[in-house]
């Protein structure tokens, strides 16, 4: 069955560089970023993974871990890292799954399930592990992306994404499109006009649907 948004992962147990430990409790009662690659050494993954170290203060201010996934194994990540953080950098501290067994990789829906490891495989073998999943701290999916091996993710935008998760889920309001934080928010159509004034002040009603407004200081 595929994971979709607001079903809960899996409690994994995983092997990772940084030691075993359960998807649960990687999360804990805060956010957490899991995004995955098809191999180790190979060039635009490498890119990626630079950035995600590089905004390592940032997912810290969001109360967010981060965690890479590959189906290659740790001796090979703890090589990898020192590639990672010589092309961006930073100290790439937080921790990359052995999925050698794929057994995360076909939990995720991220393979099919017949899918295997073939003797002298390529990135085109596990192409289909580059997923970004945002897991609240209720252990459920808020949001997924998937991109092709020739595109490299913006990091930028899965910290802006995060950060219109975390406004909405603690202001229960809605993010408009190209929303950044301080920007004008989404009054929820079921906040009458004057619940939605005497919380934010005023509103502007773009249409009797599309009411926007400022988030309190």
């Amino acid at each position: 069955m595929a994971l979709r948004i607001n079903d809960e992962i899996p409690n994994l147990t995983v092997e990772t560089d940084q030691g075993t430990t359960t998807l649960h409790d990687f999360v804990g009662e805060g956010w957490a970023i899991f995004f995955s690659h098809p191999k180790d050494f190979t060039p635009v993954c490498t890119t990626e993974f630079g950035a995600v170290a590089q905004l390592a203060k940032e997912w810290e201010l969001r109360g967010t871990k981060v965690m890479g996934i590959s189906v290659d194994g740790v001796e090979d990540h703890v090589k990898w890292k020192r590639d990672i953080e010589k092309v961006g950098g930073a100290s790439a501290d937080f921790p990359i799954v052995a999925d050698k067994d794929l057994e995360l990789s076909k939990a995720f829906d991220m393979l099919p399930a017949e899918a295997y490891l073939p003797e002298g495989r390529t990135p085109n073998d596990t192409a289909t592990v580059r997923v970004v999943y945002i897991v609240g701290p209720d252990k459920k999916v808020k949001l997924m992306m998937t991109y092709p091996m020739n595109v490299g993710r913006n990091f930028a935008e899965v910290l802006r994404a995060l950060d219109g998760l975390q406004t909405a889920a603690r202001e229960n309001v809605a993010t408009p499109a190209n929303w950044t934080p301080g920007g004008d928010v989404v009054v929820p159509v079921a906040v009458s006009d004057e619940d939605a004034i005497a919380k934010y002040g005023s509103i502007d009603t773009k249409l009797p649907y599309l009411r926007m407004a400022k988030l309190p200081a």
